[in-house]
């Protein structure tokens, strides 16, 4: 498991490492059943309190990721691809939903939305 964190981020690290061990996970990099570093490990790697891993890790486990075992540590959970897809198109809502924000703010009008983003989505997925 590959973890980078960034101080300067704005971002809360108990947040950055969710998002991370979700993505992980999500891209198949992390397979059901493999084991996640305990918590205390994790921290002493990351140089972080190990309340921070606590909190990536239950919020980890809330949301369907990964399972806790008592005395044996913490596992990626099967997921199935309804629940990725699910969890993927709510991440692509809320950075929309960032978007239509700067939109709004620059007088940006959908017609012009949806065309840049068509744009950059042809060219992400047209060489492919």
């Amino acid at each position: 498991m590959n973890i980078l964190l960034n101080n300067s981020s704005g971002q809360p690290l108990y947040e950055q490492i969710e998002e991370q061990v979700k993505n992980q996970i999500i891209a198949g990099e992390l397979k059901e059943g493999d084991a996640l570093p305990s918590m205390r490990t994790l921290a002493k790697d990351l140089k972080i309190s190990i309340i921070t891993t606590k909190r990536a890790y239950e919020d980890l486990e809330r949301d369907g990721y990964i399972v806790s075992v008592t005395g044996k540590g913490s596992f990626v959970r099967g997921l199935n691809e309804d629940f990725v897809r699910d969890n993927i198109l709510c991440a692509i809502e809320d950075l929309l939903d960032k978007a239509i924000e700067k939109a709004a703010v620059g007088n940006i009008s959908l017609e012009e939305i949806t065309e840049r983003f068509a744009l950059l989505y042809k060219e992400k997925f047209d060489g492919k």
